[in-house]
């Protein structure tokens, strides 16, 4: 199965000179299919209340934390907000959940960073916990890390599922992605806790890509083709197109002492006229599969790309 394109935006805080209500009004009339907040405890809104007044703010917008950091909170928590969400937006909320990357916040927070492999084997009992609670009936659950007791997670919400979005660039979070969520994001492996040379070299290369779908191909067996791909843009440049579009994919290689060739291959980045830029995005979804966009709010012409949105509308 073909999924269409579609296209979120990552937002903390709201957009220039607008308020938070405003923004998300403006992403849903430019053509954005979901709003998106990370969960970092930097300058950014709350998770929760930003996107319970954006579900305030629109009808169509759809909601997601991208992701929730599973660390900061116990998944009885994560169930209820999400399903008060998904009931204030009237279906409209993804669950995002993750193992927690970020080694600066359990700095600050105080909280222990424990070994990559300690954090998702809390995330993959979060998870079980957390869609336990979302669905019908009482939740009884024994883990090495959460223990839950009959408990009926209510409200109930509206959606039946929730759909589920796991990002990952190391093997095992892809393959977990694979197997248990509706859309998988091909991130950057962040084991060193960074956005640092270790996860940007993870991601110059189409060849890595090509890697990171292999595994979760094999991961996804006979469910593959159910799944939504998604890439978190790191950074999108709308150009005149032609010798323009050539010379910013020349000065961004130059950042990192690479060709341009190279750098215009990277499914992180979207450098061109909006037809060239949905031209590329055909291609990616040809040999990747990738179909679901977010553009990083802060940095991103939303209204000069809402051209390829237009472009590719029913595509």
């Amino acid at each position: 199965m073909t999924n269409p394109f579609r296209f979120g935006v990552e937002m903390k805080t709201p957009l220039p000179g607008l308020t938070w209500a405003q923004s998300a009004q403006k992403l849903e009339d430019l053509g954005y299919s979901t709003l998106v907040v990370p969960d970092h405890f930097d300058d950014q809104y709350a998770v929760g209340p930003a996107l319970a007044a954006a579900a305030a703010a629109t009808t169509t917008l759809r909601l997601s934390a991208l992701v929730y950091g599973n660390d900061y909170r116990h998944p009885v928590l994560v169930a209820k907000e999400v399903a008060t969400l998904d009931i204030l937006s009237g279906g409209r909320m993804d669950l995002g959940l993750g193992a927690g990357w970020k080694r600066v916040d359990y700095e600050e927070a105080g909280l222990p960073y424990d070994r990559p492999g300690v954090r998702i084997d809390r995330m993959v009992e979060s998870l079980q916990i957390i869609k336990g609670l979302l669905a019908e009936g009482p939740v009884t659950f024994e883990g090495e890390h959460y223990t839950i007791r009959g408990l009926d997670g209510l409200p109930k919400p509206v959606q039946s599922p929730v759909p589920v979005v796991i990002g990952g660039g190391g093997r095992r979070m892809l393959s977990l992605a694979a197997r248990h969520a509706d859309i998988v994001g091909v991130n950057a492996n962040l084991r060193s806790g960074e956005i640092g040379l270790d996860a940007m070299n993870d991601v110059l290369g189409a060849d890595r890509f090509d890697l990171k779908l292999e595994w979760v191909r094999d991961a996804a067996g006979d469910r593959f083709d159910q799944l939504e791909l998604n890439v978190l843009l790191a950074s999108t440049q709308i150009t005149g197109g032609g010798r323009a579009t050539t010379e910013a994919l020349e000065a961004t290689a130059g950042m990192f002492s690479l060709p341009g060739e190279t750098v215009g291959e990277v499914p992180m980045l979207l450098i061109g006229s909006p037809t060239e830029i949905a031209d590329t995005l055909r291609r990616r979804r040809e040999r990747w599969g990738f179909t679901y966009m977010v553009l990083q709010g802060d940095n991103s012409d939303l209204a000069g790309f809402a051209a390829v949105i237009s472009e590719l509308d029913g595509e």
